[in-house]
């Protein structure tokens, strides 16, 4: 690893993880001499504590404002009018989460002395921008604009590059503006099991919510190492479990990734079961097997290169990789528009990740951009970015995907949820209501704190009646527990299908893979495999198309479901325990796949891919099995019209069989009618699922 990329890596990460103030920090001295107390005693207790606040003050790093706080308030006790030390004062204010003090402070130190440093009246528009008075905050940048910088810039020993008042005044402008319209959010803080006293940053979740990965400098950090630059421990990842209702389980130190080294988390699948990690400058992937990970390896060259790549997100499909990266331009020779852009890369047919391409505009701007995260309805892209129109520093944005692929507009997500500060890592639970960042705000536990969001969209008018429904309800298309959540900020095109694998007859769990086809291209939409240990499983399923979904382990019979999620369906999510048949004379099961013209025995081309299944299992896996398909129907009409009709069906099927290589004396086929039910045919849910086409085993050679 180059030195130079190890150096840059962790700390860019730590710049971007934990807020600051967006320039470098004037350390003024402090004249001992000047300070006054009422005794000697006094004077040398108060310069002790001024000099130890000195120490930590100078490493410019939030860690050492916060560190220099409670040594400053101690000198302050014995000689409060002191311009200087209320000057730092507020400075160590404006990077802990009781930023309002830093007004009172910093206001005291320019009534003491106007020039008590050149910065003062730029550090006041910080104050009051960063306290959401933005108007107070414009008057004293305007202020500073009336200095003659460059005459006191070598005197003061400060980069003029460092303060941009005019940009600062731009964010405030906007602030005004996104004031005027603050969104309905609830922003609640994670608590103790999840929050420290230290930094907690970069959560990352499983599109359920039933888990969270993030990262923390808190003390016990793997090799108890500190970062003496920074004044905290070293970053470490940590896991908690989902208790419902916003409870998490107590957070835990995920020791087999943590290394003496920083070690930080990057993304997550939407599963749950590949999780990508930073370190170094460079991105990981480790995959859950089980209850344990893989070690984390590092991801190919078309990913890491030697500039930084840093944030990560992978499609609900796993077919696209996005991540952030400051490389001078794409494999196709794109040129990166700003320091810091989001890039993609296509998964090969070999399960390699491809060239890395530029996204390009309009996500990508001059400015930087950073903490990509695509949701797993695979159509909406939230990012943060400096671009014009920000708050302050880094806000959060997101983009929507049209039809034809193309990214829309980035749209600002407002306050309160985007600060005066940088706002970055922003993640979006699959049903879009709940959202989780890392922010400094107030009310937090340390320097970093984890919340979540809760949306609660567009204040409703008030109506008569006794229910205020905000989601529209939407029908499964299998006959399963569906859960829908009350309210919605904007529609969710996405569907979450989800429970346990496990055997028929033991309840064992088992780890399958299973196969997402879009049933309509007859493309497979995508591949995963359930837990070995649990035998749970996760899959996310964007509007918009008819999926096939097809479960498989060995010495079992396959078992699928057909999920019909149409364009206009809103976020749901289904509960599906699959019971796999072990291969034994006599099991059966059902094509749950296969499609009929209405009221005839022609099969429909969206049945190729469970045609094909049973292909597979007869010519593949069992070439000597024999089987028997059996053709159901409801009790609509005479018995004698749907034997006829059942039965047809069921030779459809052994005809495709048979024209695609399995030998005939292997196939038998029987109409059964309605004289099977496996539901009721009082209602048309029932009915549909009488309507069915099954195949039993008749011996296994």
């Amino acid at each position: 690893m180059n030195r130079l990329k190890l150096h840059i890596g962790i700390m860019t990460l730590a710049f971007i993880f934990v807020c600051h103030i967006s320039y470098s920090q004037i350390n003024i001295e402090i004249n001992k001499k000047e300070f006054k107390t009422e005794s000697k005693d006094g004077y040398k207790e108060a310069t002790l504590y001024i000099a130890s606040g000195d120490e930590y003050f100078a490493s410019k790093s939030t860690g050492g404002y916060l560190q220099a706080l409670p040594e400053y308030l101690e000198a302050n006790k014995y000689n409060s009018n002191f311009a200087a030390l209320n000057y730092k004062i507020g400075v160590c204010y404006l990077f802990s989460t009781e930023k309002k003090k830093a007004i009172t402070f910093l206001e005291k130190a320019y009534g003491l002395d106007p020039t008590v440093s050149v910065d003062i009246k730029y550090v006041l528009g910080r104050a009051y921008q960063v306290n959401y008075q933005f108007k107070e905050a414009i008057k004293h940048y305007n202020d500073f604009k009336k200095i003659d910088l460059e005459a006191q810039a070598k005197k003061a020993n400060i980069n003029i590059a460092d303060f941009n008042a005019d940009a600062r005044i731009k964010e405030c402008e906007n602030g005004i503006k996104f004031s005027e319209a603050v969104d309905r959010v609830f922003i609640d803080n994670l608590g103790a099991n999840i929050n420290s006293k230290y930094g907690d940053y970069v959560p990352v979740i499983s599109t359920d919510e039933s888990m969270m990965i993030f990262t923390s400098r808190r003390e016990g950090s793997t090799g108890n190492m500190f970062d003496e630059e920074r004044n905290e421990y070293f970053e470490d990842l940590y896991i908690s479990y989902s208790e419902g209702k916003n409870r998490w389980s107590p957070a835990m130190n995920m020791k087999k990734f943590n290394t003496t080294e920083h070690d930080a988390s990057a993304g997550l699948s939407p599963d749950g079961s590949v999780l990508y990690t930073f370190k170094n400058g460079d991105l990981y992937e480790s995959t859950l097997k089980g209850e344990d990970w893989s070690k984390p390896k590092a991801l190919n060259k078309n990913i890491n290169t030697k500039n930084n790549e840093t944030s990560i997100s992978i499609s609900s499909d796993g077919k696209q990789l996005y991540f952030v990266s400051d490389r001078p331009k794409d494999e196709y020779g794109t040129p990166t528009k700003g320091g810091r852009d989001i890039f993609v890369s296509e998964r090969n047919e070999k399960g390699e990740w491809g060239p890395a391409q530029n996204i390009g505009a309009p996500i990508n701007t001059e400015f930087d951009e950073e903490g990509v995260f695509i949701h797993p309805d695979n159509r909406t892209m939230y990012f943060s970015s400096k671009r014009e129109g920000t708050i302050g520093g880094y806000d959060i944005f997101y983009s929507e995907k049209d039809d034809d692929g193309n990214w829309g507009e980035p749209v600002n997500v407002g306050m309160p949820i985007n600060t005066p500060e940088d706002d970055v890592f922003f993640i979006v639970a699959g049903n879009g209501i709940y959202a989780y960042m890392s922010s400094a705000r107030e009310g937090g536990f340390g320097m970093q704190d984890i919340w979540r969001i809760t949306f609660l969209g567009p204040e409703q008018p008030l109506i008569a009646g006794t229910e205020d429904n905000l989601i529209a309800s939407s029908t499964a298309s299998i006959k399963t527990e569906v859960k829908q959540e009350t309210v919605e900020v904007k529609k969710v095109r996405l569907t979450i299908m989800k429970g346990t694998i496990t055997d028929a007859e033991t309840d064992q769990p088992l780890e399958s893979s299973i196969e997402i086809v879009d049933l309509e291209k007859d493309e497979v939409y995508a591949t995963l495999s359930s837990n070995a240990s649990t035998g749970k499983y996760l899959i996310s399923l964007p509007s918009g198309k008819n999926y096939g979904i097809t479960a498989r382990t060995e010495g079992y019979l396959f078992h699928s479901e057909n999920v019909n999620v149409p364009a206009t369906s809103s976020y749901q999510e289904i509960i599906k325990d699959i019971k796999l048949k072990a291969i034994n004379v006599g099991a059966t099961i059902i094509l749950s796949n296969i499609f009929f013209d209405y009221n005839k025995a022609t099969l429909r081309d969206i049945s190729k891919a469970e045609l094909d299944n049973l292909v597979r299992l007869l010519t593949v896996d069992y070439p000597k099995m024999v089987i028997e398909i059996g053709g159901h129907t409801d009790n609509k009409g005479s018995l004698e019209y749907n034997t006829k009709l059942s039965s047809n069906r069921a030779k459809s099927v052994v005809d495709y069989l048979i024209a695609h290589g399995v030998a005939k004396e292997r196939l038998s086929y029987k109409g059964y009618a309605y004289q099977n039910p496996i539901d009721t045919n009082d209602t048309e849910e029932g009915r549909q699922n009488n309507r069915r086409v099954e195949f039993k085993v008749i011996s296994v050679k």
